[in-house]
């Protein structure tokens, strides 16, 4: 095992396109890093980077005691595990495990010994005589990892391992890898574009876009303390809903927000919280409110001043809970970061098909008799709300939340 360091890395390619810039990150010695951003924010190239699959045009790669830079992939003491599988289709899961270790002329005693050991920890033992093409996505993606394992090397670097296998298989291997990466103690670094998969198994997750990072953070602070927009609506799952809402305050010092033609009343704790947001009195803000974060007002018995009232434009009975999706008649917000995240989730369209309103998504007991088309009326806790800066897109607290880097939020991102 072994720390991996990633000092000023950059990725440029020859015809001038900039896949990474200035990437700083620090992954500790048997410590679960993942990667996680849109596609094409440059996370599979920087694995690649450390893997020795990319050359590095800027800044070192350190693993372990060595500046790797120049080292070929196969000298790094590393193992991939892409999202396919690779495996030989002629030879059985014994070879296809241990086919790294013959090539490496290891003695063939010390090649069972393994293979056995990594088979018993993958669940995989009763299958080793058994050829690729008779298991199932799941057992092939073990064999993979298992190839890994067996090479006992310094860092495990993981490509979107699980992107292949179907949804309830995604959830049973997510639980495997992180079962395997606690047992043996590996260090690794875990690339995805599934941000569930992210906050499920990193001990750290890094969140980039466009090359850049934007924060890195354990995942319940990534949730709690987005460093800003881009981060806050990509973690969450529904994303966070944001609009444009008006900070206001009273003659008995109260604050609220306008939101269209509604008004929410803020608690104290808010300002406790975020000092900095008394500075925004007067001034339009971008408001952001995560799903779990609402319930059904006829449920509760006290709502105040923190009921948002609209329509149930769809309802989606999950049985567990229920996700309301309606519509406020407060300004979308729309800004380079959320434009990005409509990319990436195929919305571009969304304001010409609300008329320019904001789409909320309510995540409601299943204890809510709420219906599509029926007026809804959802209590907030605005002591969760969040706040952003409209023109930088930066969380507004007492200070900032805690960043990847002093460039983690860049100027060309800020408009600092």
């Amino acid at each position: 095992m072994a720390e991996v360091v990633l000092a000023g890395v950059g990725k440029v390619y020859t015809d001038g396109t900039r896949a990474v810039r200035d990437l700083n990150l620090q992954i500790g010695d048997g410590e679960f890093l993942v990667l996680v951003g849109p596609s094409g924010c440059g996370k599979t190239t920087a694995l690649r980077m450390v893997g020795g699959l990319e050359d590095i045009s800027e800044g070192q790669v350190h693993i372990g005691e060595r500046v790797v830079n120049r080292v070929p992939a196969r000298d790094r003491d590393v193992a991939m595990v892409f999202q396919s599988y690779a495996l030989y289709p002629h030879l059985s899961v014994r070879d296809n495990i241990g086919f790294g270790l013959q090539l490496r002329k290891m003695p063939k005693a010390e090649i069972g010994k393994r293979v056995d050991d990594a088979a018993q920890t993958l669940g995989l033992s009763e299958y080793l005589d058994r050829k690729p093409r008779n298991l199932s996505g799941g057992q092939r993606q073990r064999v993979a990892m298992g190839r890994a394992i067996v090479r006992e090397p310094q860092a495990f670097l993981m490509d979107e391992p699980l992107s292949n296998l179907d949804a309830k298989l995604r959830v049973q291997m997510r639980s495997e890898i992180a079962r395997i990466q606690r047992s043996l103690g590996v260090t690794t670094i875990y690339v995805t574009h599934d941000q569930v998969e992210a906050m499920t198994l990193g001990d750290r997750v890094a969140v980039m876009k466009k090359g850049e990072l934007q924060q890195v953070a354990a995942p319940q602070e990534l949730y709690d303390r987005p460093v800003n927009l881009f981060v806050a609506a990509f973690i969450g799952s529904p994303a966070m809903n944001l609009f444009r809402g008006t900070l206001e305050t009273g003659a008995d010092g109260a604050y609220t927000v306008t939101v269209g033609s509604q008004r929410l009343t803020l608690g104290p704790t808010v300002l406790e919280q975020r000092p900095a947001l008394a500075g925004y009195a007067g001034r339009d803000v971008v408001v952001g409110l995560r799903p779990e974060d609402m319930e059904d007002a006829e449920l509760v018995e006290a709502a105040g001043g923190q009921v948002l009232g609209s329509k149930a434009d769809l309802v989606e009975a999950l049985g567990s809970e229920h996700l309301v999706h309606f519509t406020l008649d407060a300004a979308r917000v729309d800004t380079e970061d959320t434009r990005e995240l409509d990319r990436d989730a195929g919305a571009e369209q969304l304001e010409a098909l609300t008329g320019g309103g904001s789409v909320l998504v309510a995540r409601l007991s299943p204890r809510s008799r709420v219906r599509e088309g029926d007026p809804l009326r959802v209590r907030v806790d605005t002591d969760r709300l969040h706040f952003f800066d409209l023109d930088t897109g930066t969380s507004i607290w007492d200070s900032a939340p805690n960043a990847a880097t002093p460039a983690a939020v860049t100027t060309e991102e800020t408009g600092a």
